[in-house]
Parts: structure tokens; sequence; C-alpha cells
């Protein structure tokens, strides 16, 4: 039988793609969250074309209040005669703006209002309080496109799952005896020494299933309990920790044995780690996913913390290391009912 796609991929990302969405006009009310969504080569071109296209539309508004005043006019008939303006007829002009003679000055003059360079050779006068109110209206549109745009770059580089990089999971999961019962283990660590805080950890078994109705349900997702060294779903993940799964008679896999593992290829668990990172106060969460053939059993994590100089040395060499140990071959079920008998 051909294996069935991942639904949580191996590094987390979730295979699902939406389609023949009609309501595309939600994605506009919330502009923010779209842009930071988006690709870095469209977040970039969206950041440099918000400007320029900013720099021109108020280039093209100091344009058309010089063109209205006749500051164009005056200055071509100064370039023309000089010797009418030195006569004094021609001083007694005052300009909106001063030195804008094209529109490329006007454009010049509307980036260095915008970004507050100011060179000095243009500035706005008295003699036209349209001019003062566009100056105060770009400004303010400046630094609105400013905060937007620095904000989602922001955003962009300091989000959540760039910290679940260094939140790894054992490639594979194993089910071996533990107290005397099957369990279904894992390994997790984090490779930064700033901490995850109020970290919890949960699994999801997704399948195939179908109810009484007849209802098809493809990716039926169901919680099953996990356990860890310090009880409880929190873990306190300053070393890497063995999660692990009892299969009692609640678990999904309490009928499956060695000999049926691998003909489950509708099986996948998912196993979600969420937390608070120290350093940002920024919730962030790592996936992972263990298809029917990435299970191994009878197979032990080997340990990888020592104590060396009086302090506890980890080797992430033998992260994902494994060892057989004596197993049962049969279902969880069937050792539960030997127990019994016996």
């Amino acid at each position: 039988r051909e294996r069935r796609a991942r639904f949580v991929g191996k590094n987390g990302a979730c295979n699902v793609a939406h389609k023949n969405i009609r309501e595309q006009g939600r994605f506009l009310q919330d502009v923010f969250t779209t842009l930071v969504d988006l690709k870095w080569p469209h977040t970039l071109l969206i950041f440099t074309m918000s400007f320029l296209c900013s720099w021109l539309l108020f280039g093209m508004v100091w344009w058309l209040i010089a063109f209205a005043h006749g500051d164009l006019d005056h200055s071509t008939r100064l370039q023309r005669d000089p010797a009418e303006g030195a006569a004094g007829s021609a001083a007694a002009f005052v300009p909106c703006v001063t030195s804008i003679h094209s529109f490329t000055s006007a454009f010049l003059f509307s980036i260095e209002v915008q970004v507050t360079i100011g060179f000095g050779g243009r500035m706005v006068t008295e003699e036209c309080p349209a001019a003062i109110l566009v100056l105060i209206v770009q400004n303010i549109v400046g630094l609105v496109i400013n905060a937007i745009m620095l904000g989602c770059i922001f955003m962009k580089t300091s989000q959540a799952h760039r910290r679940a990089e260094t939140l790894i999971f054992s490639k594979h999961a194993v089910i071996a005896l533990r107290e005397g019962r099957l369990c279904f283990m894992l390994r997790v660590g984090d490779l930064r020494k700033s901490m995850i805080i109020s970290a919890t950890i949960r699994m999801q078994v997704v399948k195939k299933t179908a109810s009484l109705e007849g209802e098809v349900v493809p990716l039926n997702q169901i919680d099953i309990q996990m356990e860890n060294p310090v009880g409880g779903n929190s873990i306190f993940l300053v070393s890497p920790l063995i999660i692990y799964h009892v299969i009692d008679k609640n678990s999904p896999l309490y009928d499956i044995s060695p000999m049926n593992l691998h003909h489950h290829e509708d099986l996948e668990i998912i196993v979600i780690l969420e937390g608070v990172v120290e350093t940002t106060g920024i919730t962030t969460q790592a996936r992972t996913s263990y298809l029917a053939d990435e299970i191994l059993w009878g197979q032990r994590f080997v340990p990888i913390v020592a104590e060396e100089d009086g302090r506890y040395s980890v080797d992430y060499s033998k992260f994902g290391n494994t060892v057989k140990v004596p197993t049962p071959s049969c279902t969880a079920r069937q050792l539960e009912e030997d127990k019994s008998i016996m």
C-alpha cells in the first residue's frame, strides 16, 4: 500500500493547502498580519514601493502647488532674464517652496520632507498655507509608513518559529517496556542555554476513521496522554528529556503489535511542544510527527547526560541513538491479558 502524505512534516510544517477561498477580502482586514506572513521578497518589494509611491505622490502634490502659485514660471523668467531679477521687480516674489523648478526638484523635496534629510536648498515659506498643510500631512503619513513597515520587518525577524529551530526531536520514536508496561517514547531537547518557560508538550494521533453512521473523517485528531519525568504535561527542558505515552486501554496504540505496526500506513503521531521564549517573551511552538515506519519496536534511547567536573554534560551526538532491549512481540492488550491470567 502507498503511504499517505504527512499531515505534519518532520520540520513542523503543516502539509495542508488551502484552495478555493472565496472571501479573500478577509486578509485585507488584517493587513499587518498579512504583511508579516508574506515571503521576504514580497515584503521587501512592498516596503520599497510604499516609500517610492508616497514620495512620488507628494512630489506631484508639491509640483502642483508650485505650478498653481506660479513658482515654475517665475523661476523660468528669472533664468531667462537675470537682469530683471537684479533690478528688483522680481525680488518681491515669494514662492511657496524655494528652489523648485521642475518635477524632479519637487520629487527631491518630497524625499527631504519625508525622511527629514533637509539639505537646506529647499524650504517651505509662509506664502502658502496649503503648502504648510501638505508638509504636516506628509510628515504624518511618513511616520505611519515607517511604523508599519519597520514593525513588520521586526516581527518577521523575531517570529516565534525561528526559536523552534533549536528545539529538536529524535528522528525515530521507540516502543519498549517501562515499569512493566509498553510505552511509546521519544526524546526532545533544546540546543540553546536560554530556556523555554512554561513549556508544555502534547501528542495527537491523526488517522482516517469512520463513525457508526458511516461518516468518514480523513484526518481525525485524537489527543493521547503524555507522561514525562516531572509529571503532567509541563516540562523543565534544561536538558534533553524522554517523553513517553503509556499504551493502555485508552490508547489508540492498544492493539498494535510489531507484526502489524508497519501495516498502519494511515497512522501518524504528532508531537507539539509549546512555551514562552525566555529572552523575548514570545510564545513559540515546535512540531514533529512520526509515521509507522519511524517507530522502532523493542528499542530504547541511550543515555546522553553525564556528570563531568562538577557539572552535567550533554552529548548531542548520541541524541537519536537507540539500543535493542527485550520487549514482548505482542499488543498491549495481549500483554495485560497475560498479566491478568498470571
